[in-house]
């Protein structure tokens, strides 16, 4: 029989995100992590990592003063409209700046994401132990039919901007939330079109700070994914080949697309739009079987969890019914995985990010 131990009587201990041990009801088992150490040394030892983490984030505090701001809320950076507050949170607009903090963070092993337009996240309540860096490097260029793009910049801006120069292929993006770099990094589409069919190369800066350009090649995309997922390296500018075509009618067909869009969308509550990537399946139009059917055969439409709710419109769109949490978001998600699991046998995969500690699944973090 194994010893149980629990050196701290009427305070149960675990082990969290920071390495602490703390509220876990029940004693210890000696080999419960496979260390061969005592529950008191684990503590000091946590305890140690988490100052190691404190002191880094002060040092890239104090080494970029003027761009740092600390316990930054998050809220207001993403379309749920929920999830706690960034250790550290830095604005970048230029690609020479993106890599120096880029590089800083990487030396002093501080844990950094890259926000775009915050439209395709679900930020943990416990916010992100570690730096935020928003994505604000803009600017357009016209080289003939070739537009050059800063990541920064809203997707629907790019498109206006391109049916202002009577410049056509990019149409089918209309209406979809977020930014550019965040289009080429989910590799957006809709309607059988892909940023991959537009998008000829792109400015990179990887996770050391080195900045350089790759062709459409490296990014290897596929449905609703693309090799950044895997790099975590961060575009800032792309370059993309369109083709000259008449303003009315490229005019025409986004206001179309974009009028189709706000039926199906919450346009008076926070969402991140689809919450499901849909199903490859080459029977199907567009060669995908469509996670909103799936769900709404499952009576996604009306199931909620707290203030969190599926959009009546759309069972594959959870919204944020006032004030709802991440937590409340991302349970209602579990919920209807699981339905559609139990009725049909299929594992939906998410299309939006989880970012930071989510307590419902134990999930530390996607990134």
């Amino acid at each position: 029989m194994r010893k149980k131990i629990n050196p701290r009587k009427n305070k149960p201990i675990k082990l969290t995100d920071r390495g602490i041990y703390e509220n876990l009801t029940g004693p210890v088992e000696t080999n419960q992590f496979g260390l061969q150490m005592g529950v008191e040394a684990l503590y000091l030892k946590g305890c140690g990592v988490y100052m190691d983490l404190e002191r880094a984030i002060t040092e890239l505090q104090m080494k970029f003063d003027n761009l740092m701001k600390q316990n930054f809320p998050l809220s207001g950076l993403n379309t749920f409209g929920t999830g706690g507050s960034a250790r550290l949170y830095a604005e970048v607009k230029t690609a020479e700046g993106l890599a120096a903090v880029v590089k800083e963070a990487a030396s002093l092993k501080v844990p950094f994401f890259m926000l775009g337009g915050g439209s395709n996240v679900l930020i943990s309540d416990r916010g992100y132990e570690g730096l935020i860096i928003k994505n604000a490097i803009k600017g357009f260029e016209v080289q003939g039919d070739y537009i050059m793009c800063g990541a920064g910049e809203d997707l629907q801006d790019l498109i206006d901007f391109a049916t202002e120069q009577g410049l056509t292929g990019l149409e089918f993006a209309s209406g979809i939330y977020g930014t550019v770099g965040g289009a080429i990094y989910g590799n957006a589409g809709a309607y059988g079109s892909e940023i991959r069919n537009v998008m000829v190369s792109a400015d990179l800066v990887d996770r050391e700070g080195n900045i350089r350009t790759e062709e459409n090649g490296y990014f290897e995309f596929n449905y609703r994914t693309s090799k950044l997922k895997q790099t975590h390296e961060f575009v800032t500018r792309a370059r993309f080949a369109l083709k000259k075509g008449d303003k009315k009618a490229i005019k025409s067909k986004v206001e179309e697309i974009i009028a189709i869009r706000k039926e199906k969308l919450p346009l008076d509550k926070p969402s991140a739009g689809c919450f499901f990537k849909n199903i490859p399946d080459k029977t199907q139009e567009f060669g995908k079987l469509s996670a909103g059917k799936l769900l709404e055969q499952v009576g996604a439409k009306e199931a909620s969890c707290g203030r969190a709710a599926v959009f009546n419109r759309h069972a594959n769109i959870l919204i944020n019914n006032g004030s709802a949490t991440s937590s409340e978001i991302r349970r209602l998600s579990q919920e209807l995985k699981k339905r559609v699991k139990v009725k049909f046998g299929i594992d939906l995969q998410e299309e939006v990010i989880l970012l930071g500690e989510f307590e419902e699944d134990n999930i530390s973090s996607d990134i």
